[in-house]
């Protein structure tokens, strides 16, 4: 175990750390307690890149760890050879505190290592990052962004040359390239007007935003809709005013009212308890809005603007779309759309995680589109849309936690685009009279009704990371073999990559394609599932719940059931 107290005392003592850095760990002596949490690890580089609380010490993001993770890059696209280096990152950055100051050290540091660098002018949603790695043909690309965590964090996901994130194939070696470098003194950096006037870093404006803009709005289907339809939105104080009012507009929809309050990009996010629109609360503001305007529809975009949220007026009453729900919606109206317009290919596929729900599957075999799984996590989803390139089309990817793509040229999900084929599909609908809740109500007579209830445990520190492995351990050990009248057939341990029986035995192995993962999937005799896995990016262990049944009722009992008795496991644990 490392000494921490002898690494904060390098820290203290390093000529390389700068004074201000000095007094913020100064203020902390004595507080050991403190000292452990910001010192005892390193903030973990995994396939997410890193993310953190901002703040002194190796556990944090700040401008030493961002360094030190993209001198770890640098080393990695070096090793590569001159033409990767030549081609070089584009950089882009959000709302958040220090995200421009990450950025531009984070320009330096590959300047100085002789490696070509783009940075955006100004903030930019994270899904137009992917598309500038495609479209400037770069190596790679990087996105300083904590997405919807609260204010005080921050992180830095890392793109490869597809426009994808990286997966583990990239991000290892990277991994192995920071842990090499053990003085700040071994990272090197270039002033960032010296590195302007060499050209090593170049500023990107409004060319790739155009760019962007004119690829979005090819994925329109359809223009029997009523462009009428009255729309609410919040970027919620992030990256996606501007863009998603440019789509919006161009596409011809006219009474759309953005709320003004959250409108202006904020890093400290003023007007919401926590920036993530898969927390209702966050609508409250949006939803005043709505009632005021009779709107339609209301729709949020999260801090970086890569996951929407819906609220659909049916019935005189705003009801909230969950992201299976919104996925599955989705799904039925580009395939039909397509359908009709004689553009779905014979080889056609959706892409979506592991613990995300069945209806969507099931819709796309109606249209003879195939469904694969893979990880929770686009940089998985678009990882094996890479893969399987060429073989197959792929339509659309979607994940239970508000984030879906379509088309071949984001490589990442993009509540910008979904933002623009939301409205087109809600107004689709309006003008034959139905809401979205119609719809999703006809799609559950069809299929069944196909519910939920997935939610996060929060285990703070070093003691919640000890709960969330003991719990993991627990449900590998003694799992239930029956919850109330419903009996396990089967489940899959991703990080051994094996199929059990309900006694335990081997059965199967996980598809090729899923790499190994800590996560646990249970299924029961009805066709009712649930999971279990720590989240790759927060302090919390997630849980997964899906029931079946023709009966809507019945549906949500057994939801009842599986949640009462895996709290029952998780307390004991």
């Amino acid at each position: 175990m490392r000494d921490y107290m002898a690494e904060y005392k390098k820290w203290l003592e390093s000529p390389y750390v700068d004074e201000k850095t000095k007094e913020e760990l100064r203020a902390i002596e004595g507080n050991e307690e403190e000292i452990k949490e910001r010192f005892l690890l390193d903030l973990e580089f995994g396939t997410a890149g890193l993310r953190g609380k901002i703040g002194a010490g190796t556990n944090r993001m700040n401008i030493y760890t961002v360094s030190q993770a993209t001198q770890g890059l640098a080393d990695f696209i070096n090793s590569r050879g001159a033409e990767y280096a030549k081609r070089g990152v584009v950089i882009a950055y959000d709302v958040r505190r220090m995200s421009r100051e990450f950025a531009r050290i984070t320009a330096q540091v590959l300047a100085a290592n002789g490696i070509q660098v783009y940075l955006f002018d100004d903030i930019r949603p994270t899904p137009v990052l992917s598309f500038a790695v495609r479209y400037l043909g770069t190596a790679s690309g990087i996105v300083i962004t904590a997405s919807h965590n609260p204010p005080e964090y921050n992180g830095y996901k890392v793109y490869w040359e597809k426009g994808s994130q990286i997966t583990d194939d990239i991000a290892k070696p990277i991994e192995e390239n920071i842990k090499k470098i053990t003085d700040f003194g071994m990272i090197k950096k270039m002033d960032f007007d010296e590195a302007m006037s060499k050209g090593l870093i170049k500023i990107v404006g409004s060319e790739v935003d155009n760019a962007y803009f004119e690829k979005v709005l090819s994925l329109a289907l359809c223009d029997d809709i009523d462009k009428n339809i009255s729309i609410v939105y919040t970027p919620l104080h992030g990256t996606g005013g501007r863009f998603v009012r440019h789509v919006l507009d161009k596409r011809g929809f006219t009474n759309y009212f953005i709320v003004p309050e959250q409108e202006n990009p904020d890093g400290e996010f003023p007007t919401v308890e926590y920036p993530n629109p898969e927390d209702l609360r966050a609508f409250n503001l949006a939803l005043e809005y709505a009632k005021k305007r009779d709107a339609d529809i209301i729709l949020a975009t999260d801090p970086d603007a890569d996951r929407n949220a819906v609220m659909v007026k049916h019935n005189g009453e705003y009801v909230a779309l969950n992201g299976n729900q919104t996925g599955a919606l989705l799904i039925e109206y580009l395939l039909s759309q397509r359908k009709k317009k004689g553009i779905l290919p014979r080889n056609g596929i959706i892409i979506k995680s592991i613990v995300t729900g069945d209806l969507g599957k099931l819709i796309a075999k109606t249209y003879g589109v195939e469904t694969f799984e893979t990880l929770t996590g686009f940089k998985n989803i678009c990882g094996l849309e890479n893969e399987l390139e060429g073989k197959y089309s792929f339509q659309f990817g979607y994940e239970e936690s508000i984030g879906y793509v379509t088309g071949d040229f984001v490589r990442d999900k993009d509540g910008v685009m979904m933002s623009m084929i939301i409205s087109e599909m809600a107004a689709y609908y309006k003008k034959q009279g139905k809401t979205l809740i119609d719809v999703l109500e006809s799609l559950y007579k069809t299929y069944g009704y196909y519910l939920e209830d997935n939610f996060s445990l929060v285990y703070e520190g070093l003691k919640g990371m000890e709960k969330i492995r003991r719990i993991m351990e627990v449900f590998r050990k003694r799992y239930p073999k029956e919850i109330g009248t419903l009996d396990l057939v089967k489940y899959i341990d991703y990080l051994e990559r094996k199929v059990y029986d309900a006694n335990g035995n081997v059965i199967g192995e996980v598809e090729r394609h899923i790499p190994a993962s800590n996560v646990l999937r249970f299924f029961l005799s009805d066709g009712s599932w649930y999971a279990i896995r720590p989240s790759g990016t927060e302090p919390k262990l997630k849980v997964y719940i899906y029931t079946v049944d023709k009966v809507k009722e019945e549906a949500k009992k057994k939801l009842s059931v599986i949640k009462d008795a895996i709290l029952k496991i998780i307390a004991e644990a």
